[in-house]
């Protein structure tokens, strides 16, 4: 299997930025897939997960209320909405595949004025 993040960029504070996520050598739809991130000199950690079946959705308390997590089965991508974004959002943004344990390479997020 393999995953491919797009959409990093610098952005300023209040901002918006989606994150797309696109599978391919798996059957996307069966499997829940996550966001986390890592900021520097931070461990990398879970921000964002939805489930296979139902689109359930759970959030870490650090973005919920301005993150949202997508997927769109029959393009195989997740998604991950990021709006109100701050300064301490800054990381580098990982999609994940967790049953698999399967990474993306990940892709840079900057907030900053």
């Amino acid at each position: 299997g393999h995953l491919v993040e797009s959409g990093g960029g610098l952005v300023q504070p209040g901002e918006s930025l989606t994150l797309s996520c696109t599978a391919s050598g798996f059957t996307f739809s069966n499997y829940g897939m996550s966001w986390y991130r890592q900021a520097p000199g931070k461990e990398r950690e879970s921000i964002a997960y939805i489930t296979s079946i139902g689109g359930v959705t759970d959030l870490a308390d650090s973005v919920k209320g301005r993150f949202t997590i997508s997927r769109d089965d029959d393009k195989k991508m997740t998604y991950l909405q990021m709006n109100a974004l701050k300064p301490e959002d800054t990381a580098v943004y990982y999609c994940h595949a967790p049953t698999l344990d399967l990474w993306g390479q990940g892709t840079q997020v900057t907030v900053s004025s």
